[in-house]
C-alpha cells in the first residue's frame, strides 16, 4: 500500500468505543478497514487476523533485521514469499546496519503484496518509570526521525507500522508526547499503525499498552516457560508461564492489539548465538503427544507460542533450512492442539 491508498483507507467503519486524551491530541476511534487485507495468501502457510490491522497475517514472519545486515540473507527473501510469508519486520539502522537498504529492491518489487514494519530502539537512558516529559519529548524527537532515515533507506513514502523498539518502561508506553509522534506521522502518510517491541518488563509494558487504546501491534520477547529478558538472556524473573499469560494476552486481543511473538527459541540456540544450548528447556511445558511430534525443539517451541496466545512468530532466519524449519512449524502448528 502506497501513500495515497493509505489515505483513502482511512475512511473506515468504526469497531470499539471513541477514546479521548488530554492536550492538543484529538478524539480517536479504534477502526478497521471494511475487507479483510488479504496479501500473498498461499496454500503452504496459515493466517491469522493481526488485531484491528484487518491484515490477514502469514503465522511466521520474516525479520529482516540481523538476517539483512550486510546484506547475507537477502538470498531467502524470494523463497520466504514464495512460501507465503507476507510480514517483513525490519530495523533501525542504529541497531541493524544496512539491513533496511538491503530490503529495499524486494520490497520495491513485491510492494503491493507485502507488509512492512521497521523500529525505532528506545535508549537505556530514557526508560527511567516514572518517565520525565522531557524524557518522553526525547523519545518522540528520535521515533520521528528514525522513521524518516527508515522510510529514507527503504526507499519508500510509507510503512504499514513503525515501533518503539526495547521498551521497558511502562511510563513511557502511556506517554502522550509519544503518541503525538505517531499520530503526527500518520496523518502526514509516513506510517499506518503504531507498535511497540519489548523483550525485558514485558508484562507490565504490555498492561500499560491495553489501558492506552493507542497500539495496534505488540512484539513480545516470549516463550513457553513466559518472558524472555534480552538483558540477562533468560527467561524473566518471577515471569508466570506462557499458560499463566492467557488472561493478558487474550485482553490485549480483544482491545484490537496483534501479538507478535519473538525470541521463542533463543535459550535453546547455542551459547555463540546468545542461547543455553539447552534443546530440552522446555520440555516440561509439553504434553507427551506434542513430545513425541517429528518438529524439532526450535519448531516446537515455535509452535507451541503460536497456538498458546500470540497470533504470529517472528524470527530471524539466516539460512535456507532454519527458513524451512520455521515455515512447517508456522504452517503446521495448528495441527498438534486443539
Amino acid at each position: 500500500m502506497n501513500r495515497r491508498e493509505f489515505n483513502k483507507s482511512l475512511v473506515t467503519v468504526t469497531v470499539g468505543a471513541p477514546f479521548l486524551i488530554s492536550g492538543d491530541l484529538v478524539p480517536k476511534t479504534l477502526t478497521r478497514p471494511e475487507k479483510p487485507d488479504r496479501r500473498n495468501e498461499r496454500l503452504s502457510m496459515t493466517y491469522r487476523m493481526l488485531g484491528r490491522t484487518n491484515l490477514m497475517c502469514s503465522r511466521l514472519v520474516f525479520g529482516c533485521g540481523a538476517a539483512l545486515t550486510g546484506g547475507k540473507a537477502v538470498r531467502l527473501l524470494d523463497h520466504a514469499y514464495e512460501a507465503g510469508i507476507n510480514y517483513y519486520d525490519c530495523g533501525s539502522e542504529t541497531v541493524y546496519k544496512g539491513s533496511e537498504q538491503s530490503f529495499a529492491p524486494f520490497m520495491k518489487a513485491n510492494r503491493d503484496n507485502i507488509w512492512v514494519t521497521s523500529k525505532a530502539p528506545v535508549a537505556n537512558s530514557l526508560q527511567d518509570d516514572p518517565v520525565t516529559t522531557e524524557q518522553a519529548k526525547e523519545v518522540a524527537r528520535s521515533w520521528t526521525e528514525m522513521l524518516d532515515q527508515s522510510l529514507k533507506n527503504l526507499q519508500t513514502e510509507y510503512v504499514d507500522a513503525y515501533f518503539l523498539m526495547n521498551v521497558k518502561s511502562w511510563s513511557l508506553i502511556s506517554s502522550e508526547e509519544v503518541y503525538k509522534a505517531f499520530l503526527d506521522a500518520k496523518s502526514a502518510g509516513k506510517v499506518g499503525h503504531f507498535g511497540l517491541a519489548t523483550h525485558k518488563n514485558a508484562k507490565k509494558v504490555l498492561q500499560a499498552a491495553i489501558k492506552t487504546g493507542w497500539y495496534d501491534l505488540a512484539m513480545i520477547g516470549i516463550t513457553p516457560a513466559g518472558c524472555y529478558d534480552w538483558s540477562t538472556k533468560e527467561i524473566e524473573k518471577d515471569t508466570p508461564s506462557l499458560k499463566a499469560l492467557q488472561p493478558l494476552l487474550k485482553q490485549a486481543r480483544d482491545t484490537g492489539i496483534g501479538l507478535i511473538g519473538m525470541k521463542a527459541g533463543r535459550l535453546i540456540a547455542p551459547m555463540s548465538a546468545y542461547g543455553k544450548g539447552d534443546e530440552t528447556v522446555f520440555d516440561k511445558y509439553y504434553d507427551k503427544k506434542f513430545l513425541e511430534s517429528p518438529l524439532n525443539p526450535f519448531q516446537r517451541a515455535y509452535a507451541y507460542v503460536l497456538e498458546n496466545g500470540l497470533d504470529i512468530i517472528n524470527a530471524d532466519m539466516q539460512n535456507f533450512t532454519h527458513l524451512e524449519e520455521n515455515i512447517v512449524a508456522a504452517s503446521t502448528a495448528h495441527t498438534y492442539f486443539g
